[in-house]
């Protein structure tokens, strides 16, 4: 007798990772790079998921050159995109994904700067309103699905933000 095996649908994961050197323009790199990857995966120039994906890695990519920055120190993005039942099953953010998303992005951006660490989601205060900058995050909040501050190891931190993408 030939023992069953039980049917699992085929996951396709597509992944891309590059380090940045902790610069501004390394910051502007990771966003245009972040671009041409989604379009090449299949979100065009200018799509509500491309120009909401080019605005968290921009504000990742900023935060981890302005507060995480180590001389002589790259940071790191990663961008995986992958089925959502995948995700689901794994560990993580992940598990949370929306059940009529097809799709997750998820975005890591990471640098060696592990004690400074970003407030939690649920934890950013407004800036004044005649602050220049520290609406970044605030920004990550409000467009992601998801997003959180994970220890990287051997030495610094990744913030995680992930966009379920529609059907």
């Amino acid at each position: 007798m030939t023992p069953t095996v039980p049917h699992r649908t085929p996951v396709t994961v597509r992944m891309f990772t590059q380090r940045f050197s902790s610069t501004p323009l390394g910051a502007r790199l990771a966003r245009q790079l972040a671009l041409y990857r989604l379009h090449r995966w299949g979100y065009p120039y200018g799509s509500a998921v491309s120009d909401n994906a080019a605005l968290i890695v921009a504000e990742l990519a900023t935060n981890a050159v302005t507060h995480g920055r180590v001389p002589g120190r790259d940071f790191e993005l990663r961008l995986t995109l992958c089925g959502a039942a995948a995700l689901r099953e794994a560990p993580g953010l992940g598990a949370e994904a929306d059940a009529h998303s097809a799709r997750v992005l998820r975005i890591d951006v990471s640098d060696t700067r592990g004690e400074r660490r970003p407030p939690r989601p649920g934890e950013i205060a407004a800036p004044d309103a005649s602050a220049v900058g520290g609406r970044g995050l605030l920004l990550v909040d409000v467009l992601a699905d998801r997003w959180e501050v994970l220890d990287r190891l051997p030495v610094g931190k990744t913030v995680r933000a992930e966009l379920d993408l529609p059907c």
